[in-house]
């Protein structure tokens, strides 16, 4: 854990997150900072600084749950694409230097299902919708 990273915080349960899902080494959680519907975080639990410092166990569980994720997404939303990023750091323009994946529903011509989601209630909401979904794929 790095005692000034956010997403470390989170994780310890020091800050609220909305979490989607829980596992040994990744978690996941709704984005807070940049709130839309379903806009999800993926991280590892261990920090990270940049995605070359990952090992194979951690980067394939990583992908695995990002991609149960986006189909428990797709079936909630019906969405038709899914935009999945990674950036942080400096580089990114981003204070947090963990590695993370973006996960965010697309839409062609929707702006209703992008507007900001700002009340936490709401967010727990969402991710309790995915912990469903999720839990109902196994």
């Amino acid at each position: 854990m790095d005692d000034n990273c956010i997403f470390c915080k989170i994780i310890a349960g020091e800050l609220e997150g909305s979490f989607v899902y829980e596992g040994d080494h990744v978690v996941a959680f709704m984005d807070i900072n940049q709130p839309n519907h379903y806009k999800v975080l993926v991280c590892t639990r261990r920090h990270i600084p940049m995605i070359y410092e990952i090992n194979d166990e951690e980067a394939a569980e990583v992908m695995q749950v990002s991609r149960r994720i986006a189909q428990a997404i797709q079936r909630i939303t019906d969405c038709p694409g899914m935009s999945v990023f990674q950036n942080n750091g400096a580089i990114a323009y981003q204070d947090v230097f963990h590695f993370h994946l973006h996960l965010l529903p697309r839409y062609e011509g929707d702006d209703r299902r992008h507007r900001n989601v700002e009340a936490r209630e709401v967010l727990d909401r969402l991710a309790a919708d995915l912990r469903t979904v999720l839990e109902a794929s196994y």
